[in-house]
């Protein structure tokens, strides 16, 4: 029988590992007998590095030496500081990683290896590689990572639908949102569409009651506060939200906060409301966007899946129903979906389980910087994955010895508003403008990190870069600003790149045209060359404004002018 691979739902605020045992997913009990372990870890003096409940009781005690919701920061570079030292996200990740193995052998009894791990549906390259590192040092071979809300309609099950359904994961966790119209059809699940936000979730939810309510107590912000006194308002907010996710009021009190004052306060589900609608109100703009992407009508939707803690909330239950003008499917555990959904996965790779053909999108377009700065797309965002796609490529420039490949991941026309990926050379022979071959081939993988291949077709020397833990220096929430932003400055940024397009034939053009007149001008009319003269100039003139539409014209007008004298050049190299 083959080796079992753990499924784990390595999530924000919790995480779960389980197994398929005996033909069942099962998730495991950690020692304090809950399958939910808190993603938090906590780097005592005296101890090695210890996870879960203990940790996040430490929160309220040495805050210092905690860290909590690592998930924000993976993939981006940034350190986690603890006491005097800093630890990269990775390293914090992969003591999480270590502690669910430890769970899980415990329980079973059982070594295990490898393993399946969610990961948002909106992590970019960057994020789904150092996630992969962070189990590696853990010592996890990560056989797949998948889409949290891929997992979740796994878990959902195949045998709740028909033979051809379309449903909804709106997956709401602690750190992260995102939301996926999935479509099964012949037993293959396909990502549809996909849209969210890695920096919106139950954190910001907590966050934004402990400010409420440290204004009523001390009426300014949290953040002016002692890490200390914001650890205990986080609590006191995190628990105001999940009791009033079942009950009408909650009664907060707070002892001795700073060493000498207590607070309490009477909160009514209305008043939580208030608080929250501005963050449950930006997730169903997602709803919008993924909507529209998909194609699908909301009459197309058979199912809606709520996933993560945060959907327990009364109020997304009411504004997803607005939304899609149909009742939620709340039969899921919304802890635990994503984690069964990677349980059952690792099943159908291991063997235990029938198959189930998964096939996922990327999330954001892949591309690379071509000249005059503009973006060039190769994988567009919403493509299936595992995909290849390439393109070839020229020189712009005469007697040019090599192509920067500009690797970009974004939804912007122009090359300096995406995101930077990596960047390599590869060299070819020197040789005239335009001579030059170079094909460049994106491979995205099931996991979806990303492989370049540059390639000169004549000499066949070529050049592969794997996109691995390059840090996008970047906010999570940048995600979602990009997608927005490329809908908002649709108009500019289409204008930006056909000024760039226009005004590459510009800088073409009027050295060709003016070498030509120097060449050729006594074989003209007067009027021939004055009409010439006066389109170089207007060109000119076009070319310090930015106005793409009269350069484009002015480019056709000299193109016009030139007539003639494009009839004498071509005459000139037939006659040698």
């Amino acid at each position: 029988m083959s080796e079992k691979i753990l499924g784990i739902d390595l999530g924000t605020t919790n995480s779960l590992v389980g197994v398929v045992d005996s033909g069942f997913p099962i998730l495991f009990a950690n020692s304090e007998g809950s399958r939910i372990t808190p993603s938090v870890v906590w780097y005592s003096k005296e101890s090695s590095p210890v996870v879960g409940e203990s940790a996040r009781r430490m929160m309220t005690v040495s805050p210092n030496e905690v860290v909590a919701s690592v998930k924000r920061k993976i993939g981006s570079g940034e350190k986690c500081k603890v006491g005097d030292k800093e630890l990269s996200p990775e390293e914090v990740s992969s003591s999480i990683l270590s502690h669910l193995r430890d769970v899980a052998e415990e329980a079973s009894g059982e070594n295990f290896t490898k393993a399946v791990i969610t990961v948002p549906a909106y992590f970019n390259d960057s994020q789904r590689a150092s996630t992969k590192s962070a189990a590696e040092m853990a010592g996890l071979d990560v056989v797949r990572i998948i889409s949290e809300p891929t997992a979740a309609a796994i878990a959902y099950g195949m045998d709740k639908m028909e033979d051809k359904s379309r449903i909804v994961v709106y997956d709401f966790g602690g750190g992260t949102f995102d939301v996926s119209i999935l479509e099964l059809s012949e037993g293959v699940f396909q990502v549809i569409s996909t849209s969210g936000d890695t920096k919106l979730g139950g954190d910001d939810i907590d966050i934004a009651v402990a400010d409420f309510i440290y204004h009523k107590a001390e009426g300014s912000s949290i953040t002016e506060t002692s890490s200390k006194v914001r650890a205990l308002f986080l609590d006191a907010g995190r628990k105001c939200k999940e009791v009033l996710s079942s009950e009408k009021n909650y009664n907060i009190k707070i002892p001795f906060y700073d060493g000498v004052k207590s607070f309490e306060l009477v909160i009514t589900i209305d008043t939580l409301n208030e608080i929250l609608r501005p963050i449950i109100e930006k997730t169903i703009s997602h709803c919008h966007k993924a909507l529209i992407d998909s194609g699908f009508s909301k009459d197309d939707i058979d199912s809606i899946i709520l996933v993560g803690g945060s959907s327990r909330i009364p109020l997304v239950h009411e504004l997803v129903e607005l939304f899609f003008d149909k009742k939620p499917d709340l039969s899921q555990n919304p802890d635990e979906s994503v984690a069964l959904g990677a349980v059952t996965h690792g099943g159908v790779l291991s063997g235990a389980l029938r198959e189930i053909i998964l096939l996922d999108v990327t999330p954001l377009s892949l591309g690379v910087e071509t000249f005059g700065g503009l973006m060039n797309v190769i994988i567009p965002r919403n493509t299936t994955i595992p995909v290849k796609r390439g393109e070839l490529f020229t020189n712009a420039v005469a007697q040019q010895r090599e192509m920067a490949i500009n690797v970009l991941q974004g939804e912007r026309e122009m090359a300096k508003d995406n995101w930077k990926l990596g960047e390599f050379a590869i060299d070819f022979d020197s040789s005239g403008r335009g001579a030059a071959r170079v094909g460049v081939e994106f491979s995205l993988d099931a996991d979806g990190i990303l492989t370049v291949l540059a390639r000169d077709t004549i000499t066949s020397r070529e050049k592969i870069m794997e996109i691995k833990n390059s840090a996008v220096d970047v906010d999570d929430e940048s995600v979602e600003k990009m997608v927005n932003e490329s809908i908002e400055h649709a108009f500019d940024d289409m204008n930006e790149r056909l000024f760039a397009e226009a005004k590459m034939k510009s800088d073409e053009l009027i050295p060709s045209v003016e070498e030509g007149l120097k060449m050729l001008a006594e074989d003209l009319s007067s009027q021939e060359i004055n009409e010439i003269n006066l389109k170089l100039e207007n060109l000119k003139k076009a070319l310090k404004e930015n106005c793409p539409k009269d350069l484009k014209n002015a480019n056709e007008a000299l193109d016009k002018a030139t007539e003639p004298l494009a009839v004498l050049i071509i005459e000139k190299a037939l006659t040698g």
